[in-house]
């Protein structure tokens, strides 16, 4: 059979010898890459729907298992924040030891962690549970791309993954409305429980499709550089997330990011100096990888954050149920399909840097849409931004996962592929954590202002915790206080949700002006 012809980014002859799996050509592509594409878009899209779907069941959660505002987003973030840890040793481990291995493990760890968190009883065991479930994610979300990176041809690749990009927002899209399905019949649980098929599911059809794949030079494990990184963004979510409740002064949460900063430089330093570095630090001067990089990282900053908030609005100030709230996030997940596939062909047409400047000022406009609602704003206005940042980030994320992906050999899919995963945990996890402490901090503040002075004391403070905190209180209070309460919470609420979209929408149009001078050509982005 003869060879197909190359792309403009050539892959060297060691590098595709140390990825080519037996029995089929890597420069051809693998037989039934297009059923392996599929499989491991199942796999994604499961592991990402782990973080969106729970928003949706935030309400329950919080009169069943009575978290506090912190506790709250811990259990959203400490999935992100495994997730994000371990994935660049996941994807080494998967590298070195075998990717389909790697996402067979990872699939079980997930499905046995979700099991446990369905029946978690208080708020710190679904902290831990959730904890456990992105180590299990970690190891599936690199495995999926480095399995289609490898068994699709050089001239194939640039589609394969705008689908596996477009599966992977579309999954943060997709979560809340099947998780508002399972909270409105089956309770919160359920949200974790209905894994557990769709992993049975997975796992059978990876072991009977998915071909082996490994670099089959032997690298060694950098397990130092994998500590130091969980341990300088756990400690920079941790002053986040605890600010508000500890005081952005205090010793705690100066410490935190002290601590932050002295573990940062040591990963740095560390994996300059070391052989076999787990990053190494010298990639963010190839211009693709360095701008996809940042542009991935500010998109799901963004949609993550995003959709935490949103479904809090749409259910504690619009009054909707988990379902219509997840039905109504729907637009985003249909219009994400139908662009992202698509992006390529843009790209080809008029350039990465065009498309992915566009896309990034779509994201920005919708959530100045967001920053300028109120509680009696239609929901077509919410509909509006919703397809327009979708149409953003569609547009944006594939050219820049190709970017990271394509900078790099072939032999280092593994960590291409775990960096591009990174960037987007990490990215949601700041998102979560930054624009939901935001949210709770300018909450507690316009509840103090805005409660009428008739209302004792120990309503006010109660109240000022949470809106959910606030609308339980209104039901509970003579009539006279519920109503100018129930009011002033979803007065609150709605100022300090579009205090958070302000933060983000300026966020993504100066990342937008980065872009514009940063993302390379297609040219550049291909040639590397």
């Amino acid at each position: 059979m003869p060879t197909a012809p190359r792309t403009p980014r050539t892959v060297d002859e060691s590098d595709t010898r140390s990825s080519r799996l037996p029995g089929w050509d890597p420069m051809v592509g693998y037989p039934e890459r297009g059923r392996v594409l599929a499989i491991c878009c199942l796999c994604l899209v499961l592991v990402v729907i782990a973080v969106s779907s729970l928003n949706v069941a935030i309400p329950t959660i919080l009169d069943d298992l009575e978290p506090s505002s912190t506790q709250l987003l811990w259990i959203i973030d400490s999935y992100a924040l495994v997730f994000a840890g371990l994935l660049l040793l996941a994807g080494a481990i998967g590298d070195r030891f075998g990717r389909k291995g790697a996402l067979l493990g990872g699939l079980t760890v997930f499905g046995l962690a979700a099991v446990a968190a369905s029946q978690a009883p208080n708020a710190e065991a679904l902290i831990a549970t959730r904890a456990v479930m992105g180590v299990g994610a970690a190891f599936v979300m690199p495995a999926t791309l480095s399995i289609v990176t490898s068994v699709f041809p050089p001239q194939e690749r640039a589609k394969a993954i705008a689908t596996w990009a477009g599966f992977a927002g579309a999954g943060s899209a997709l979560g809340p409305l099947l998780g508002g399905f399972m909270v409105e019949h089956f309770g919160w649980a359920s949200v974790f429980f209905v894994n557990i098929p769709f992993v049975i599911v997975a796992m059978v059809l990876i072991a009977r499709f998915v071909p082996t794949s490994r670099d089959t030079k032997e690298r060694r494990l950098d397990v130092v550089g994998a500590v130091l990184s969980v341990l300088a963004l756990s400690a920079l979510l941790f002053g986040i997330i605890q600010g508000p409740e500890e005081g952005w002064a205090s010793a705690l949460v100066l410490g935190s990011f002290t601590l932050t900063i002295v573990v940062g430089v040591a990963f740095v330093v560390w994996e300059l100096r070391t052989d076999e570095p787990m990053l190494d630090p010298r990639f963010f001067r190839i211009p693709a990888f360095r701008a996809g990089s940042g542009v991935i990282t500010a998109v799901f900053f963004g949609m993550f954050g995003m959709f935490f908030m949103l479904t809090q609005y749409l259910q504690f100030v619009k009054g909707y149920s988990p379902l219509l709230a997840g039905i109504s996030t729907a637009p985003s997940a249909v219009t994400m399909i139908i662009v992202t596939p698509r992006s390529p062909r843009l790209v080809a047409r008029f350039g990465s840097r065009r498309v992915v400047v566009t896309g990034m000022l779509l994201v920005a406009a919708a959530f100045a849409v967001y920053a300028l609602l109120d509680p009696d704003t239609p929901y077509l206005a919410v509909a509006f931004a919703l397809v327009v940042g979708a149409c953003g980030m569609g547009l944006s994320m594939a050219p820049a996962s190709t970017a990271i992906v394509s900078s790099l050999p072939l032999s280092k899919a593994g960590v291409a592929s775990a960096v591009n995963d990174v960037t987007r945990e990490v990215g949601g996890a700041l998102g979560i954590a930054v624009l939901g402490t935001i949210l709770t901090s300018r909450f507690t503040s316009l509840m103090g202002e805005r409660l009428p002075d008739a209302v004792p004391e120990q309503v006010r403070v109660g109240a000022s915790g949470s809106i959910n905190a606030a609308m339980a209180i209104a039901d509970k209070v003579p009539a006279q206080f519920a109503e100018p309460l129930r009011h002033a919470a979803r007065s609150a609420f709605t100022d300090a949700f579009n205090s958070a979209f302000v933060v983000s929408a300026v966020l993504l149009f100066v990342m937008a002006l980065i872009a514009a001078r940063s993302v390379p050509d297609t040219r550049d982005a291909t040639s590397h």
